[in-house]
């Protein structure tokens, strides 16, 4: 078989639909520069510090007490849209 892509449907074809939406998850891995950048990112091995502890212990306590937000309202509350955050250069 000579064109690839005519190969790729006709195995796609043959999948019983339980096995779609796994393949359709690998298409979409492959194709997500974000998600490919994850998957090749370098463990982090670092050991985390004593400061750093304290500051996720800190950081639990507070939400015990306290309500988050969402990204959306601290951006409204900052005068900024969603689109700006996601096309920000950074």
């Amino acid at each position: 078989m000579s064109d690839p892509r005519q190969h790729v449907h006709e195995l796609i074809d043959q999948l019983p639909p339980s096995q779609l939406a796994a393949v359709a998850g690998l298409l979409e891995s492959m194709l997500d520069p974000m998600a490919r950048a994850i998957r090749n990112a370098p463990i982090d091995d670092e050991p985390i510090s004593d400061e750093e502890e304290q500051a996720v212990a800190r950081s639990k306590e507070w939400f015990k007490h306290h309500e988050g937000c969402s990204l959306e309202d601290l951006a409204s509350d900052m005068g900024i849209s969603m689109n700006e955050i996601r096309n920000a250069k950074g």
